[in-house]
């Protein structure tokens, strides 16, 4: 920003600097200790809580408003870590206010929001980073270098399954937690949307590379479940189809039995290819088992790079690639409610803030999806309902339509 020296490092403030903010924090602590940048500022609503392993720098000032800390700390580059229905006002003051962003996922919710953040961007000639750390790694490149390469044939299938679990505490963490919306906007803080954003964000990455290009998804079939009296999915399975392309399929759960950390799943004509994506672990045609990938190149040190060398260092996560995300959501929002479960299907370990609800049987059905690129309901899974169906209207666009 103006009147900061040239030879300065970039000066560096977090919005959101509690919860998830917290890794943020340390993973800027490195980078301020070694002068690649300044950690100016943090911003929360609540008082700052305290993290040993990125402690406040002499200097930096603590805010509870964005734009009182804009209009005082005067950043170069911002991260904001704030519900996902408050990213777009924010993105748009931080672009105003001449500061690149790295902005957490998902960036926004539908397609007219992308857009309008598109267009600030290319208005004020800022950068934006999108958090999907993952699409950083070393495992995702040489997985991606295989299918264009030719190891494993035409592709034929793309797919992820993943089983976490989730207590009440954690639908207790915040207002907009479990919500679909929230004072008129979306939220969508499902597991689609949030916590296994990655997985879809990671299948989407093997498509473009097939594609060679960010995939436009034509339609969306989608099944929804919830265990809780949420308003949104802890349990899901989609397929994406996309012209041309392979299918993808995600089956991903909140409430799963045994405990599956993220695997995208890749099939071909010559062979099959598995990255457990969390870990960076990497199965490809004629290995004897799955290996460490080391190497993953962090988003925020990206983003410093790319301010330096714009044309020689483009961004890993900048925000058109993650336009066929954007499409998933707003397909999710377009989708009707989640399908409650409940009965002897689900059982209850656990008391208090502790309770976890899991789905009996739930990590063979997505499992099986994952493989065989089918939904729960057209296995016929007894619990299973018929797939929603959003269409979209058009490749540019991807605006929903009832199919």
């Amino acid at each position: 920003m103006s009147g900061h020296r040239a030879d300065a490092p970039p000066r560096v403030a977090v919005i959101g600097a509690n919860g998830h903010g917290r890794w943020h924090r340390r993973a800027i602590a490195p980078l301020h200790a070694a002068g690649r940048l300044r950690l100016v500022a943090l911003v929360d609503v609540r008082p700052i809580e305290e993290e040993p392993d990125a402690p406040l720098p002499a200097g930096a000032a603590v805010f509870t408003d964005h734009a009182a800390m804009l209009a005082r700390a005067r950043p170069d580059v911002v991260v904001v870590c704030t519900p996902p229905h408050t990213h777009l006002p924010i993105a748009l003051d931080v672009l105003a206010a001449g500061a690149d962003l790295l902005l957490e996922k998902p960036p926004v919710l539908c397609t007219a929001e992308h857009r309008t953040l598109a267009a600030a961007l290319a208005e004020t000639g800022r950068a934006a980073q999108v958090g999907f750390q993952a699409l950083g790694s070393a495992a995702l490149a040489e997985l991606t270098a295989a299918v264009t390469g030719g190891r494993l044939g035409t592709v034929t299938g793309i797919a992820t399954v993943a089983s976490w679990q989730r207590s009440d505490g954690y639908y207790a963490r915040s207002p907009w937690a479990g919500r679909r919306t929230l004072h008129g906007r979306p939220v969508l803080d499902g597991a689609l949307a949030n916590p296994l954003a990655h997985a879809v964000m990671q299948c989407l990455a093997v498509a473009e590379a097939v594609a060679g290009t960010p995939v436009r998804p034509a339609a969306i079939e989608l099944e929804r479940y919830r265990v809780r009296p949420i308003e949104v999915d802890d349990t899901a399975a989609l397929r994406i189809v996309t012209p041309g392309g392979p299918p993808i399929v995600a089956a991903v759960t909140l409430a799963g039995e045994d405990f599956v950390a993220g695997e995208v799943i890749v099939t071909g004509t010559a062979g099959r290819a598995v990255l457990e994506y969390p870990t960076d672990r990497l199965l490809l045609p004629g290995d004897d088992a799955p290996r460490p990938v080391p190497g993953r190149h962090g988003l925020l040190e990206n983003l410093l790079d790319h301010r330096a060398d714009p044309t020689g260092t483009p961004l890993i996560a900048p925000l058109a690639r993650t336009a066929p995300f954007t499409a998933v959501l707003e397909a999710v929002h377009a989708a009707p409610e989640p399908t409650l479960l409940g009965g002897d299907l689900v059982a209850v370990t656990g008391v208090g803030a502790d309770r976890v609800l899991t789905v009996r049987g739930v990590n063979g059905v997505l499992r099986r999806c994952a493989e065989s690129g089918s939904l729960p309901a057209e296995s016929a899974v007894p619990w299973a309902v018929p797939p929603a169906r959003v269409a979209l209207t058009g490749a540019r666009d991807a605006r929903p339509r009832p199919a």
